[in-house]
């Protein structure tokens, strides 16, 4: 829990515009009978298990933030019936802030490494961005969606399940501030919800991450380090932060008057 007393008002002036653009979004997308997932699907018939959306991912090579959205086979799904699909957003090193280094553990953090156990495909990995294949990303969240495009909840995922190079759970918080996406195609309406909605929640976020990473360190502790944790298939979805803009614009408001 983030006691939104102890944030300074700046963060939440900041939290604040970002609640005004994701609820402006919103009415502009009912204004035009479409929602995020419409947006995203971008007149797909119906969504196919896996396959990106919208085709080829979002990326935008200013900022180097990446987003695309997919849902899981129906089966993986049964325990999570409001959920359609889910949005994974990520930042590729180019736009990430100087300093940052992949953390190093014996199982192997970087992805890839020779050294590594043999992982089997990344499920939701993003799709090459153009000039940049080689560089590597990190994931920052992922933000589960219902059929109508209400927001459930975000979550953290280890680090097989995208792919990334795995970063610190500080050195990622720090890379929120740097998932910003411009008017690229297909929906620049939707890559404005999404930045805003990530900039809504960036200090819950962060405490989001820091629980994944204690998550992974204490699943590696109890297995006594003789797992490459990392690529470890048992170990999926490791921290989760429910969704309520409504609840989370009023509690903002609320400390800002406080902070008056």
């Amino acid at each position: 829990m983030v006691d939104f007393a102890r944030l300074s008002r700046v963060a939440l002036e900041a939290m604040a515009a970002c609640g005004r653009e994701v609820a402006s979004c919103e009415a502009e997308l009912r204004a035009a009978h479409s929602s995020v997932v419409v947006e995203a699907l971008q007149n797909a018939p119906a969504i196919a298990a896996w396959q990106h959306y919208p085709e080829g991912d979002v990326f935008d090579p200013s900022s180097h933030a990446q987003y695309f959205y997919h849902a899981h086979d129906a089966a993986e799904r049964k325990g999570e019936s409001a959920e359609h699909g889910h949005f994974h957003a990520f930042l590729r090193a180019r736009g990430m802030p100087p300093g940052m280094r992949p953390l190093v553990m014996p199982e192997l953090a970087i992805a890839d490494n020779p050294a590594a156990p043999r992982a089997a495909p990344t499920p939701s990995a993003p799709q090459p961005a153009a000039g940049e294949e080689g560089d590597p990303w990190s994931h920052l969240a992922a933000i589960a969606i219902d059929a109508a495009g209400k927001p459930l909840r975000f979550f953290a995922t280890n680090r097989w399940v995208t792919g990334e190079t795995w970063y610190a759970a500080a050195d990622v918080a720090a890379m929120l501030d740097r998932f910003v996406l411009g008017p690229v195609p297909p929906s620049p309406l939707l890559n404005r919800w999404i930045t805003a909605m990530i900039g809504l929640y960036k200090p819950l976020l962060a405490a989001m991450i820091a629980q994944r990473d204690a998550a992974v360190m204490e699943w590696r502790r109890r297995r006594r380090a003789k797992v490459h944790v990392l690529e470890d298939r048992r170990l999926e979805i490791v921290a989760t932060l429910a969704i309520d803009v409504a609840d989370q614009i009023a509690r903002i408001e609320e400390a800002l008057r406080r902070a008056a």
